[in-house]
């Protein structure tokens, strides 16, 4: 790949942007004991109630065996259970415990720093077009579009 090549490359560019503003929410978040990710698959849990693996799989936008690596330590350090549903034993469904509500509360003032910092960096207004923009790329609309456009 040839320098123009790789310049004009979205997923070259979107990885290096996600893992730069990882980097910078792993750190203002180390002192909660969470990373980013999994920071957010809390939050998601607790808006939910109790997704099922499938759910937050789709939710998160990962594959199944991403997410099992990304909620071994949680369920490990006692942040959140995954049990049979009840309604159907091929269902697992996700619930976050007490100490995980816990966590995530105190992890909150690090995220808003963090939330802050990168506003402060990026510009408040260009962040919400940005969180807008990649809600769409994010979504089944946006696969589908990729799917049905035209190659060129």
């Amino acid at each position: 790949m040839t320098k123009a090549e790789s310049s004009r490359c979205n997923l070259t560019a979107l990885r290096k942007a996600t893992r730069r503003v990882s980097q910078l929410y792993d750190q203002v978040l180390a002192t909660s004991g969470l990373r980013g990710t999994q920071r957010a698959i809390l939050v998601y849990v607790r808006r939910s109630g109790a997704p099922t693996m499938g759910e937050l799989a789709a939710a998160l936008v990962l594959d199944r065996t991403a997410l099992n690596h990304n909620l071994k330590p949680l369920e490990r350090d006692g942040l959140l259970t995954i049990t049979v549903d009840k309604n159907d034993r091929r269902s697992r469904l996700v619930r976050l415990t007490k100490r995980g509500e816990a966590r995530l509360e105190d992890s909150q003032a690090a995220w808003l720093k963090a939330q802050e910092r990168f506003e402060t960096a990026f510009g408040a207004r260009q962040a919400a077009d940005l969180r807008q923009t990649l809600e769409l790329i994010a979504s089944l609309e946006f696969d589908e579009r990729a799917l049905t456009s035209p190659a060129s």
